[in-house]
């Protein structure tokens, strides 16, 4: 007869488990001195700068309270010693509590005009009572500074410390923000540590984006196309691309299409790249495309009024009373098109015609200003 294998005890099969491997992972736990875990994120355009830390205290775990005892105190000058790990008399300030503080970047920056490439790193400071060290390690993934070693250096920065509102919470936030560039401080105490983080060239990392975006389900519409030509044409940058990307909205096969729109896109890419015939039969064709509303002829007018083209913005007035009669914003159209060539009466009518056509208030009011600079004989526009 076999006999049926025995039931260990509990307290044994425990202590089988706390023996392997995966057991002797140290399970989560409140962080070490209460420095809690905090991170803060920014965007320049579209890179993403992130800073993973923890967060110490002035008031020290046993109550003491070390203002005015951080700098140059807790947080030496210079290098510290450690008898733990190897990092032996070459220790840096971890920039924070506990493990890594972790500095990434999703794509190449310069920080402090110098080369930094995407990835993690670990964040160290070396402190000084006027320039601070800011170093990006590659290790990224340690406890402390322990183990640190100059040899993993991706690069090193000198910064200026500056007299900062009192902090009592170690913080990390982003200020200076600008569409290239925005800098991160690390804040403590009354001091803050600035550290200016730039993009290259922000505009060539948005067409990096587009272009990848085109190559995919997105590509299959015009709307993206389209929208793409118009980031280049509003930035004046990448002008061919810009056109042929134009082009790829109003004709392509499968995906283009022929509307108001489209068509004058690619009338100003083809503007912008010195094709002034074709750019105006585009235009004309676009005014004439059953696509065009009343307010994409009024708005192309106003365009017209704003680039001092007087006539041509008349004639464009002139048009969308024609193709849409007596709705809104025609008549007040056909006042800025007559008080644009001096005709104050015409333009007199059709600004009162255009009142009670109005939609809200605000345009209502819009149309009372007119017709009372109008009355005096003030400038409108």
């Amino acid at each position: 007869m076999t006999r049926a294998p025995r039931r260990l005890a509990p307290a044994l099969v425990l202590s089988l488990a706390l023996a392997t491997p995966a057991a002797a992972e140290r399970l989560a736990g409140p962080p070490s001195g209460d420095n809690q875990k905090a991170s803060v994120s920014q965007w320049i355009g579209p890179v993403e700068v992130a800073v993973t830390y923890n967060s110490p205290k002035v008031i020290a775990p046993d109550g003491t309270d070390r203002r005015g005892k951080i700098w140059g105190g807790l947080v030496p000058y210079g290098m510290s010693k450690d008898a733990f790990g190897t990092c032996g008399d070459n220790c840096p300030w971890r920039a924070g509590a506990n493990e890594n503080t972790v500095f990434r970047v999703s794509h190449d920056v310069k920080v402090e005009g110098q080369p930094l490439a995407a990835g993690s790193y670990g964040l160290f400071m070396i402190a000084g009572p006027e320039e601070f060290t800011v170093i990006f390690s590659k290790n990224s993934a340690s406890w402390g500074h322990y183990y640190y070693t100059d040899k993993e250096d991706a690069l090193r920065v000198k910064v200026k410390p500056r007299k900062a509102p009192y902090t009592h919470w170690l913080t990390f936030d982003f200020v200076e923000r600008r569409p290239e560039e925005a800098t991160v401080v690390l804040r403590w105490d009354e001091l803050e540590i600035p550290v200016r983080i730039q993009v290259p060239d922000v505009n060539e990392v948005y067409l990096g984006q587009i272009r990848n975006q085109l190559r995919n389900a997105t590509g299959f519409e015009w709307q993206a196309w389209e929208q793409a030509a118009q980031f280049c044409l509003g930035k004046k940058i990448n002008l061919p691309e810009a056109l042929k990307w134009a082009e790829f909205a109003a004709h392509s096969p499968f995906t283009g299409q022929e509307n108001f729109k489209t068509l004058s896109t690619l009338s100003q890419a083809q503007s912008a790249n010195g094709m002034a015939d074709a750019a105006k039969a585009t235009m004309q064709k676009a005014l004439e495309h059953p696509t065009a509303t009343v307010i994409d002829l009024h708005m192309y007018a106003r365009q017209l009024q704003a680039q001092k083209k007087t006539d041509e913005a008349v004639a464009v007035f002139v048009l969308n009373a024609k193709r849409h009669p007596d709705v809104w914003p025609v008549n007040f159209g056909l006042a800025r098109a007559w008080a644009a060539q001096g005709k104050t009466k015409e333009a007199l009518a059709a600004a009162k015609k255009a009142l009670p056509q109005a939609p809200d208030d605000a345009n209502r009011n819009n149309v009372k200003g007119f017709i009372a600079r109008l009355e005096k004989g003030e400038p409108v526009n």
